[in-house]
């Protein structure tokens, strides 16, 4: 018989600083114990004729748990227990189950297990007209459910973790997870693990935006637009006059912080990183699942047994599929993604018309940087857009998911997660790729302009690259996203609580009898007196509602953080920076919302993060893509590697005392001359005025064309080709660089295997002595 030893991945863990388990055994669990003031509860609003579906519903909870009613002032408070035999259902039925018979709970019922099956008892039980609970709520028969607060285990968890000054602590992920179950439990050592690992790309980001900074003054593509004398072609028509290129040296400037050769490596090393990232998650999530005997854990089935304990009779919900609501479901996410698109080009029509206002307008500085404020505009539109649409995306996905007709709540649960995540990464990705791909590229060259309604041009890129409009939208996206969400978050619900606490009387203390009932840890069968469990169920009732999705909607915000940090690192190498300050604040912020802020989420037992992990690995994938176009097409790192080794002075490998790079700007140029009849209508004469007064015959625009006819120039389609070439090359290396990765690290560890092997053979041995034992005493 092997001794218990901890997992080495879980000490490493500790080592690292990411939990904080003070040596504990992984596997222990709180002593069971009756609660002191009941399982759940449930709350309504008195009145002279009570409702009569309430009492109906109330009457058919009594066939099976206990019922304790309390009445206070307006409300009606239900406080419901189970009785012992259920839990001895339960047991017996996890033992003779397939996927769920090594669990822990085999051999005592945790407080968290008893919510999770008293929860569920309460949403199954109908009355005769077919109402469920839920649909009660609904109807406003009942206030409110919940389950309760645990004040001694509240107070360790707020003491050990759910503080601010634990920011840079470990987390009890044990005590979390005996509090609040292995769900919430795997979401926070997630959040932790990828949290710690964002140290290295947020260094290594900040390497690359100072390798660019070192550069500031002494790049020759930088001296070239700031001593340049070149005139540019207006930016829009009527009002826009020719402009001086030296005017937007601040934004070369900013433009080489972000687009340099530093870029391409860091983008490489996030693709790897990602990899990394998700196979040491799975190793850590396999040692912990372990040390808690959860590894084969199977939810659906869980249900089933539930179903069972509930009604011994019951009959299976059956598997269907319907290939018409299949259909209808397809039609339907199809018209939604549509939908947000079509807000993509709403953006754009805003960014064009802003732009075209903001140069018309009477104040010379924005006038000037007319196509930056329409950016940042744009930005700050995006962000509204992306808050109103998350409310109408969630509407949607539900109803969606109603349609499906799932056969449980986990499979409810998945499809729900797939396509909120799709309609919110359509949300907040789409105008991105119009910036990171568009931009700047079908807008047209002097002469044959696109315009939309045949009115208004669209944007242009700075002769600098397109890289830096990327980085500015991504930027205020993400500070707004970050800051105003956790501002919200944490203000929301210590302000509803507030103003709770204000409209209902204050509490009565907890008599001295009771309060030495509350702090024992084996008082068996002991209850609070009336007075007492009405203070409790009212704190608890005072505190912010929870659901089924709460824990969904934590997620959801850190998957998207993922997004960002990954798929267009290579032009914004600060997000990983900006995701770590952010997670740092976020481990805190929900777990004091969750302790103190909050009702007590029900406790809900699984093996892993569920199809979180595929969203984040096909995020993985897609971030190798997206960086390898946007390295290859969005940024100037070929044209500018094409320009040194064969358009530039040092492509013979002669010129020895000048920079490669030297005339790189002036060659991405081309000249429009005003005596072409093609056009002479493009631009009025009062356009063709510099600010020197100045009349010109002659301007350039950034593009590869012929200063005769217009047509493309062969160096264009080289660099076209390049481009290309480029982007398949990365992808294919990077996308190696993750297989090796991934088959380097097994996603779990040799221990762990080994655990499981002994632990089944010592059951199978237990079980086969039993059997033994039972065949000599019914044949002594």
């Amino acid at each position: 018989m092997r001794g218990h030893r901890r997992q080495p991945s879980i000490d490493l863990l500790e080592l690292m600083g990411v939990v904080k388990e003070n040596g504990n055994d992984q596997s222990s669990i709180p002593p069971v114990q009756t609660p002191l003031s009941y399982d759940y509860v449930l709350v309504a609003k008195t009145n002279d004729h009570q409702d009569r579906k309430q009492i109906e519903y109330i009457e058919e909870l009594k066939k099976k748990l206990k019922v304790t009613k309390i009445i206070d002032d307006d409300l009606v408070f239900y406080g419901i227990q189970a009785p012992k035999e259920m839990f001895e259902r339960y047991r017996y039925l996890l033992k003779v189950s397939d996927a769920c018979n090594w669990s822990s709970d085999q051999n005592i019922v945790p407080l968290s297990t008893r919510i999770r099956i008293v929860h569920f008892i309460l949403n199954h039980t109908l009355i005769r007209s077919g109402e469920s609970l839920r649909n009660l709520m609904k109807m406003k028969v009942f206030e409110a459910k919940f389950c309760l607060h645990e004040k001694k285990k509240q107070r360790e968890l707020k003491e050990n973790w759910a503080r601010w000054t634990a920011c840079l602590q470990g987390q009890p992920i044990t005590a979390v997870r005996n509090y609040f179950g292995e769900k919430v439990a795997l979401y926070y050592l997630w959040l932790g693990w990828y949290t710690f690992l964002l140290i290295p790309p947020a260094l290594i980001g900040v390497i690359v935006f100072l390798y660019g900074l070192a550069f500031f003054n002494s790049s020759p593509l930088i001296k070239e637009v700031c001593e340049a004398d070149t005139v540019m072609c207006p930016l829009c028509d009527k009002r826009c006059k020719v402009w001086q290129l030296s005017d937007t040296c601040t934004y070369a400037k900013v433009s080489l912080l972000f687009d340099n050769n530093g870029t391409v490596l860091f983008a490489m090393f996030m693709a790897v990183w990602a990899t990394l990232f998700l196979e040491f998650w799975k190793r850590h999530r396999a040692s912990y699942v372990c040390e808690w005997k959860v590894s084969d854990w199977c939810e659906e089935e869980e249900e089933l047994i539930l179903e069972i304990v509930n009604n011994a009779n019951c009959e299976p919900k059956e598997y269907k599929h319907s290939y018409l609501r299949s259909t209808l479901v397809l039609i339907c996410v199809t018209v939604m993604i549509l939908v947000i698109i079509g807000l993509t080009h709403a953006l754009v029509v805003f960014r064009v018309i802003a732009a075209v206002l903001l140069a018309e307008g009477s104040w010379e500085f924005l006038s000037t940087h007319s196509n930056s404020g329409a950016m940042m505009l744009g930005a700050v539109l995006h962000y509204l857009i992306i808050t109103v649409m998350t409310r109408i995306n969630r509407i949607v996905a539900m109803k969606l998911c109603e349609i499906e007709e799932t056969r449980s709540f986990a499979a409810t649960e998945k499809s729900f997660t797939v396509k909120m995540f799709t309609f919110q990464f359509f949300t907040y990705f789409s105008s991105l790729f119009y910036v990171a791909f568009f931009l700047g590229r079908i807008n047209g060259h002097p002469g044959s302009y696109v315009r939309i309604s045949g009115k208004w041009r669209l944007e242009e890129c700075h002769p600098s690259g397109c890289l830096t409009d990327l980085f500015i939208q991504m930027a205020i996206i993400m500070v707004l996203k970050q800051t105003i969400s956790n501002v919200f978050e944490f203000t929301g619900p210590w302000f509803c609580r507030w103003f709770k606490k204000r409209r209902t009387k204050k509490l009565q203390r907890k008599c001295a009898h009771c309060y030495l009932k509350d702090d024992s840890e084996f008082n068996h069968g002991a209850e609070l007196c009336e007075n007492c469990k009405l203070r409790d169920w009212l704190s608890n009732y005072r505190l912010n509602d929870v659901d089924s999705f709460s824990l969904f909607h934590e997620f959801l915000e850190m998957v998207i953080q993922f997004s960002f940090t990954t798929i267009f690192v290579a032009a914004f190498p600060l997000a990983p920076l900006l995701a770590l300050i952010n997670n740092i604040i976020e481990i805190r912020l929900d777990a004091i919302k969750m302790v103190t802020l909050e009702r007590r989420l029900v406790p809900k037992k699984t093996n892993d993060i569920g199809v979180w992990i595929d969203v984040l690995e096909a995020i993985g994938v897609l971030a190798v893509i997206a960086n390898g176009l946007v390295i290859g097409v969005s940024s100037d790192f070929i044209p500018r590697l094409v320009y040194r080794y064969r358009y530039g002075p040092c492509a013979n490998g002669t010129e020895a005392d000048i920079d490669c790079m030297s005339g790189y700007i002036n060659n991405t140029l081309s000249v429009a001359h005003l005596d072409d009849l093609n056009l002479r209508n493009e631009f009025s004469a009062s356009q063709m005025i510099t600010t020197s007064g100045l009349n010109v015959t002659s301007c350039r625009y950034k593009d590869y064309r012929s200063n005769e006819d217009y047509n493309l120039t062969p160096q264009f389609w080289l660099i076209l080709a390049v481009r290309f070439a480029f982007v398949i090359l990365f992808e294919h290396v990077v996308v190696i660089c993750k297989f090796i990765a991934a088959w380097f690290v097994p996603s779990a560890p040799l221990q762990v295997k080994n655990d499981r092997l002994f632990d089944k053979l010592n059951r199978l041995k237990e079980e086969l002595s039993s059997f033994q034992a039972r065949l000599r005493s019914d044949h002594p």
